[in-house]
């Protein structure tokens, strides 16, 4: 049944993304001020079919310390795609730091264009990095909520990294508090694969962190994911962990 339900929401995200993809082009002609509003209605509509159709629900932890009214810097764990769609529905103005190619993706790259995403060409060098300071510095003055996955990649739950400098120089640059978060979106909806598992995925926001030199605020960061792991586990599940026997 699990891969049922995973091909169903497989199905699920082609059409929908089709379907709301062709509704967004007047609003790319004409009405450029929706696109941010229309751009999380377009994650909200995704991750409720998760929901619905694999039975993945999401828990988020420590919400409350986050600032709404302003912006600030998230410093979040990536292991899935859930991880690039789940803060658009939880931050009111949110703005990815995503790789450039995502704006070539036929229907929703010319959208997060709109939307004020921050686009970098990942291989341009010191050419990327004065970018990210100037469309962080632009997203700061819009008062955006900026995401960006310090880890630079998609890793499987329990792989480690080295974390790139990106979010210290945004950091230095603007001064805004940078809030570490965990989660174990990889358990549920895997970087590999169409297979989607039911349960919980759970996110932990921590206390903000801070440091003007890059080692100290990069092992503060991993510190901080460390310290909240344990809050990842969902004692309810733990205890009556969902299981699929039913046969596809």
């Amino acid at each position: 049944m699990i891969m049922l339900r995973s091909a169903a929401f497989r199905a699920y995200l082609v059409v929908a993304t089709i379907l709301l993809g062709l509704v967004s082009l007047p609003l790319r002609a004409f009405a450029h001020g929706f696109a941010l509003p229309y751009a999380r209605l377009w994650s909200a509509v995704l991750l409720e079919g998760m929901r619905r159709i694999c039975r993945i629900k999401t828990r988020v932890i420590g919400l409350e310390k986050l600032p709404l009214d302003r912006p600030f810097i998230i410093a979040s764990q990536h292991q899935s795609a859930f991880d690039t769609l789940v803060w658009m529905t939880l931050v009111p103005r949110p703005a990815y730091v995503m790789k450039q190619e995502l704006l070539r993706v036929p229907f929703m790259g010319p959208m997060l264009k709109l939307t004020g995403m921050i686009a970098i060409e990942r291989t341009a060098g010191s050419k990327a990095m004065r970018a990210l300071l100037r469309e962080t510095d632009r997203a700061a003055k819009e008062g955006r909520q900026m995401i960006i996955f310090p880890e630079g990649s998609r890793l499987a739950p329990g792989e480690k990294t080295a974390l790139r400098p990106g979010i210290v120089a945004m950091a230095r640059h603007t001064r805004l508090p940078v809030y570490p978060v965990v989660t174990n979106s990889g358990l549920f909806w895997p970087n590999k694969g169409i297979l989607k598992r039911p349960g919980t995925i759970s996110i932990v926001v921590c206390d903000p962190v801070e440091g003007a030199d890059r080692r100290v605020m990069l092992g503060a960061i991993e510190q901080a994911w460390r310290d909240a792991e344990p809050l990842l586990v969902n004692r309810s599940e733990a205890q009556h962990p969902l299981v699929d026997n039913s046969v596809g």
